[in-house]
């Protein structure tokens, strides 16, 4: 998952995309380490890394990349290495060391990770980092703790997290029951009456459709059962592995990436063993200045700008990156032993690459390593789910406990071995960060998650931006699973684990699902105006156990939801599940266009691209400069294409209307006209409700966009040198009045399935 970055990178305008065949990667130089095709050819062999030399002020060429490195003076080198690592240390690298750091190197496929195995202290360090750890001397890395996620959420919390497989299973169980008996029913009913209840099956295939999601994600979250066990650890001492710290950036405004740029110069590391170079891919003077104004206090920063020639395409993000690769050879000491990345907005904590770094460190296999992406621009009650907290919070600590961790695209560490196997980071894909990781699992490497918040950066600020943002990732999450099969089969995944291929298939499917899902949703106000019955059964029995089992599968959904929402927090869950189905329509509408729709009517592989000319931005979330609010709905509604949404929900609820009345008209006696009103439009929870509710968030955040104060105001700036780092109120998400209506509205739905359970044993 990628940060919020500037569209120019994704824009087709800029660049020529793709096509569903394959990836095309640029011709490179004889030298060159990217030569990775996405159709999956042999690799050659992977250069060796060469470390930084002291005194080397030659450029590298051609001739001399691969050349010995030269040790034995203060600088750009790795620490000391021996051969003689006890291959213990491989099989158990969380035990307790106390050797000096040393290089794993019996054979060649040993020697080419060139891993730092560093020792763990058997002393536990202070509960969080204090500066005093870096002293002179070898390299340590200090358990912290058993979790890193230690200091997020603790205490009961934890105890009723771990029953979430079982209540999930449980949930599963109970709502298969109940769809059974949904079509056991409609079959007697026709059976009895000689008819067919049409309404009723297309009422249940809804209900189906709807469910799929929550089904796959349930499968999923079952798998949670396994404990996750990775700890916090904190690399110590200043000799340290070298690394060089990418800071991707095209068109952002200088000011924030000079935040992030400063944050990464501010790392409690040892400034001769890492650089901080900025990737400029908007050529920007004024960015390059501050760069180099930085220089005479940080040594260790660069700037660079790749030449883009007009026409020839440029590979987006991945371009970037991998130009930056070849680069860093040219610098003083060549490549480092690792490389991180930073978007241009996220500013990492004074200790990320301490953070991070020991868990390349400890296993020799573990080619990267990457904490969640958090932000301190979310507005109070996140209208639009724009915070990743549910993904970062929940989904990704289970598929790390699986070996499945994907690469979150900011603060992330990879080796720069694994990456020279597979031919550096793939060209011509919108979800570089997943294609990556996902190959380097097929490779056989491993990747971890490190669950501490350790960077923040900002959301986009305005509709249009989420709007392209999110549909950007499942455009590439989807084209990246074309090209691997689906994690299925092929040479590119060939190691893979059972786990790994079920993670890569079910987060394409769920993105592909959006397309019947935007389906279903066509047909709910359709079957409502149709006035049929919705739910059929042939005896008032039957209709109590109905009504039992979805009194059942609804408690039982809401205490799963309950216990799986808790390390994100209840009401971060239930943005989540609304937002997957208001988008739903936008990402639809994203992979028919990128992946059906021939060209000559309108198909490409991009984003979400608004209709018209907006003339200017809405600046929806400043009070000061926001546009009024005919405008901000006319752009949201017709631009932005609500209109859809709009209509859904006015037309869903005159249905509702409607088919009440006739229950009204019809029914005689208040028992018949609770029945046919609860079988014609109120079966419970009222899934109409939540949905319409959901569906209104483009027209209610149009009408009334949260308002957020400067970027400057949510920062903390030190005066002297100018590093500003997030607010301890700007990390947290505010619980504002949107918030508490969805909630007063999820309470009404539950509150009437109760009150519905309990009226079926009066008649």
């Amino acid at each position: 998952m990628n940060g919020h970055r500037d569209p120019r990178y994704y824009s087709p305008e800029e660049e020529e995309l793709t096509t569903l065949n394959g990836y095309h990667g640029v011709q490179n130089p004889p030298t060159s380490p990217s030569n990775f095709d996405f159709e999956f050819h042999d690799i050659p062999s992977p250069r060796p890394v060469v470390p930084f030399r002291p005194g080397h002020t030659q450029s590298p060429g051609p001739g001399n990349r691969n050349s010995p490195p030269e040790y034995g003076s203060p600088g750009w080198l790795h620490p000391n290495r021996t051969s003689d690592v006890p291959e213990t240390w491989m099989n158990s690298p969380y035990e307790s060391r106390s050797t000096s750091p040393t290089l794993y190197q019996n054979t060649p496929v040993q020697q080419s990770l060139q891993s730092l195995v560093a020792p763990l202290v058997n002393t536990p360090g202070s509960p969080g980092y204090a500066k005093e750890w870096v002293q002179a001397g070898s390299a340590s890395i200090a358990r912290i703790n058993d979790r890193d996620d230690a200091d997020i959420w603790k205490g009961w919390k934890r105890w009723v997290f771990f029953f979430t497989p079982f209540l999930t299973f449980a949930n599963t169980s109970i709502y298969l029951f109940y769809l059974g008996l949904r079509i056991y029913c409609i079959i007697m009913a026709q059976r009895e009456a000689d008819v067919t209840y049409a309404g009723a099956w297309v009422f249940v295939a809804i209900e189906i459709a709807v469910a799929i999601p929550s089904l796959m994600h349930n499968c999923w979250t079952m798998l949670a059962l396994k404990k996750r066990g990775r700890p916090k650890l904190r690399l110590t001492g200043n000799d340290c592995p070298t690394v060089d710290v990418f800071v991707t950036c095209c068109g952002e405004e200088d000011e924030l990436v000079l935040d992030t740029v400063r944050g990464a110069l501010n790392q409690d590391y040892p400034s001769d063993r890492f650089r901080v170079i900025v990737l400029d891919d908007g050529k920007s003077a004024i960015l390059e200045d501050m760069i180099n104004q930085l220089k005479p206090a940080h040594s260790n920063a660069f700037y660079m700008a790749r030449e883009k020639i007009p026409g020839k395409p440029h590979h987006f993000k991945a371009g970037n990156l991998n130009y930056g690769l070849d680069e860093v050879h040219k610098l003083p000491g060549g490549a480092g032993e690792f490389m991180a990345a930073l978007d241009a907005d996220m500013i990492p904590e004074q200790d990320w690459l301490r953070a991070v770094v020991p868990h390349l460190l400890v296993d020799p296999k573990m080619a990267l390593a990457c904490p969640p992406q958090l932000f301190y621009n979310t507005p109070a009650s996140d209208p639009l789910a724009q915070s990743l907290d549910f993904f970062v919070h929940v989904i990704e600590p289970i598929k790390d406990a699986l070996g499945v961790a994907w690469c979150t695209g900011s603060g992330y560490v990879v080796r720069r071995v694994a990456l020279d196997e597979i031919g550096n980071f793939p060209l011509g894909s919108l979800a570089e960060d997943v294609a990556t990781s996902t190959l380097m699992l097929g490779k056989g490497w491993k990747t971890a998650y490190i669950h501490e918040p350790l960077q923040f950066g900002t959301v986009p600020e305005d509709y249009g931006g989420h709007l392209k943002q999110r549909t950007r990732w499942a455009i590439g999450t989807v084209d990246t699973a074309f090209k691997l099969k689906f994690c299925i089969w092929g040479d590119a995944v060939r190691r893979m684990t059972i786990a790994q291929r079920f993670s890569g298939f079910l987060y394409a499917t769920l993105s592909l699902y959006t397309l019947l899902l935007t389906a279903s949703l066509f047909a709910i106000p359709i079957i409502l105006l149709w006035g049929k019955q919705l739910v059929a059964y042939a005896n008032d029995t039957e209709l109590h156990w109905l009504i039992w089992a979805c009194f059942a599968a609804t408690l039982s959904n809401r205490l799963c939801e309950f216990a799986l929402f808790i390390p994100a927090g209840y009401n971060t869950g239930q943005r989540g599940s609304r937002y997957q189905l208001w988008m739903s329509p936008y990402i639809a509408l994203c992979i028919v266009r990128s992946f059906m729709l021939p060209k000559w009517l309108g198909g490409q592989t991009q984003a979400f691209k608004p209709t018209g000319s907006l003339g200017s931005a809405l600046n929806e979330r400043d009070p000061k400069t926001r546009k009024n609010i005919l405008v901000r709905l006319r752009v949201i509604l017709f631009n932005f294409m609500a209109l859809f949404h709009f209509a859904f929900v006015y037309v869903t609820l005159v249905a509702v209307v409607i088919s009440s009345y006739r229950c009204f008209y019809v029914a005689h006696g208040f028992k018949d006209v609770v029945k046919c009103l609860i079988t014609h439009a109120f079966w419970p929870p009222l899934t109409f409700l939540f949905i319409c509710t959901s569906l209104w968030t483009p027209v209610s955040y149009a009408i009334d966009p949260p308002s957020m104060p400067e970027r400057e105001d949510l920062l903390a700036r030190d005066p002297k040198t100018g590093v500003a780092h997030p607010t301890t109120k700007s990390k947290k998400i505010a619980f504002g009045g949107q918030a508490a209506w969805f909630e007063l509205q999820y309470t009404v739905s539950t509150v009437a399935t109760i009150l519905i359970f309990v009226y079926s044993f009066f008649w």
